[in-house]
């Protein structure tokens, strides 16, 4: 995954109702997921494109968290990130051997950030309802 150092990675932050309507519009899926990920590295990028884009639900994030027992809705939401960066490195998830792989460098890439990233302070830990997105501090 080769990006020029102005081109960029978008991400985005979404709920449950807008994650399922792209994933139906985009992906012809129906429901909400964790993450949608668009590569444009194949495509002739110009400088200050995006080359990568990350849609990522709050909602599913927060639910997993709550869910999973090794985890919680900061580090669900490093993991969606780090799992759509490996989808535009060219991993694969949808069958059993290169799902185990991408597995594997999950925890591989999320071990190595746990140690330098404090999860809870990047995303704190509140409920998805209570996050205004695209809000600034001063509106």
């Amino acid at each position: 995954m080769d990006l020029l150092p102005d081109q960029s990675v978008a991400i985005s932050f979404v709920e449950d109702r807008e994650m399922a309507a792209i994933n139906q519009d985009c992906l012809d899926h129906e429901g909400t997921t964790d993450v949608i990920t668009f590569a444009y590295l194949e495509d002739e990028l110009l400088p200050d494109d995006t080359a990568i884009e990350l849609i990522i639900c709050v909602d599913f994030a927060w639910r997993e968290g709550e869910r999973r027992k090794k985890s919680f809705y900061s580090r669900e939401l490093a993991l969606y990130i780090v799992h759509g960066l490996l989808h535009s490195a060219g991993e694969d998830d949808l069958s059993p051997g290169p799902r185990r792989r991408m597995r594997r460098r999950e925890r591989e890439v999320m071990a190595v950030l746990s140690q330098e990233i404090d999860f809870d302070a990047v995303f704190p830990g509140v409920k998805p309802e209570t996050i205004v997105l695209g809000k600034g501090d001063d509106e």
